[in-house]
């Protein structure tokens, strides 16, 4: 081979070498969460690390610690809110692929500092080592916030969201520092040996100066009770709408979905344009049977998930351990109208079954009402995708043909209502209607959303 033909192919050879570690320089500047393995975590049984994300560098996080503050230049700014994200139990040892899709959830709505706690190592494997190790991550967290403070910081600018059991590590590094954190989120606070803990074991109002809770599987891997000063309990804080309910059509669905919906639903709010407005009660069954329509614990102004100022709430004394309860859709962004239904039918001979159904455009929402003869009166409320004033068109339907022996049913009245309203308007009501056995009953609503 000529000497010329060897220099370009030497030429090209540096070439390729140079973007390869061009490449590889690039890489290495973005940090990223850890995955471990089991043997990894035979050798490190806790080791946590930190990230850092800023508007200056949303999109390539950079490793952080005490030192990064002084020993090399930092985006760190510490006269902004900062935020702490901390991850939950890894049971397989993966790192988690959400946090990035918070942290720059969190940047499109402030200029905060949002540092990411990794703690992988420590979280994997058996939940019962992960419980024993929650309470050193939240010292070793302690450690950087004091070191935070000599450059400026102040206790009420930290903000920590705590997912499953990170609530519980950030409610231990509130504890710490005598609940002067300014707010802890936890989304889905974990409930497997947190129950029956005491309440410094675990996340609690006095861990801040708000904290606030998001349940949505406290049957199975979240917590029941409350552990905030507002605790937003979806679909009554259980099964989720769109999460499978059998292990077959899918196993995330059957095991995680349910207990991951609260940071989905979390991430949403500081995306979407629809608000997640949370409703006093004392229980969910109490929610459905119309009996909480107001939020007049709060002075009329209803608690709402994201990131307003305690919520959104504005009487100068929060409450603690308020139970919030909301409907939601089964997708982003997760926003349904509470829309109350009231019926009220003739006596009857014998039972029967009435659908209703809403419909705006192609959506719909229906409910079916099962008919005794001991009651008159059903009330209920519908998860609506859409505002009650507007919807197109109410449907009643007799589907207890075939099963129930009652023919026609008379309905003295049928009531809508949207609630929470801060002008407590009165309902949508049609009268004397006929539902047959055979043809449904149609009504057309016109009217116009008030300005």
């Amino acid at each position: 081979m000529s000497w010329g033909r060897k220099s370009v192919l030497l030429c090209v050879l540096l070439v390729y070498i140079t973007s390869l570690l061009e490449g590889a320089e690039k890489r290495d500047e973005c940090a990223e969460l850890n995955n471990t393995t089991w043997l990894r975590q035979q050798r490190v049984r806790l080791q946590v690390q930190y990230l850092l994300l800023t508007r200056r560098n949303a999109d390539c996080a950079q490793a952080f610690n005490q030192e990064a503050l002084t020993q090399q230049p930092s985006y760190f700014n510490a006269s902004l809110p900062t935020k702490v994200i901390v991850h939950g139990y890894r049971a397989l040892g993966s790192k988690p692929s959400w946090v990035k899709e918070l942290a720059q959830a969190l940047l499109q709505v402030q200029d905060v500092n949002v540092v990411a706690v990794d703690w992988v190592y420590g979280a994997s494997f058996a939940y019962n080592l992960a419980v024993e190790n929650y309470k050193e991550v939240a010292l070793q967290i302690s450690v950087l916030i004091n070191q935070l403070q000599k450059h400026g910081c102040q206790l009420e600018s930290f903000h920590f969201i705590g997912v499953s059991l990170g609530a519980h590590v950030a409610g231990f590094v509130g504890t710490l520092f005598e609940g002067k954190i300014g707010r802890i989120t936890g989304l889905d606070p974990a409930g497997p040996m947190f129950k029956g803990a005491d309440t410094y074991d675990r996340l609690d109002p006095s861990d801040a100066r708000f904290v606030e809770a998001i349940h949505t599987d406290s049957d199975y891997f979240g917590i029941s009770i409350p552990v905030g000063h507002v605790d937003f309990f979806l679909n009554g804080g259980k099964d989720q709408t769109g999460c499978a309910r059998s292990r077959f059509p899918s196993m995330y669905g059957y095991v995680i979905c349910d207990h991951m919906r609260a940071l989905h639903v979390y991430v949403s709010a500081l995306n979407g344009s629809c608000p997640l407005v949370g409703i006093p009660c004392s229980s969910y069954d109490d929610f459905l049977k119309g009996n909480c329509l107001h939020c007049d614990v709060f002075k009329g102004t209803c608690p709402t998930i994201g990131l307003s100022d305690n919520s959104g709430i504005t009487v100068s004394s929060i409450p603690k351990e308020q139970k919030l309860f909301l409907l939601t859709t089964s997708s982003p962004p997760f926003c349904a109208h509470h829309i109350l239904l009231q019926l009220e039918v003739s006596p009857l001979d014998r039972s029967a079954e009435l659908q209703v159904t809403l419909r705006r455009q192609n959506l719909r929402t229906e409910q079916s009402l099962r008919l005794q003869t001991s009651t008159a009166v059903y009330t209920t409320v519908l998860a609506h995708p859409a505002a009650l004033c507007e919807t197109d068109s109410i449907e009643l339907r007799n589907t207890g043909v075939r099963f129930y022996r009652q023919g026609d049913v008379h309905v003295k009245s049928v009531c809508l209502l949207e609630f929470p309203s801060v002008r407590r308007e009165q309902p949508l009501c049609v009268n004397n209607i006929n539902i047959r056995r055979v043809a449904p009953w149609f009504h057309d609503f016109v009217q116009v959303c008030g300005v």
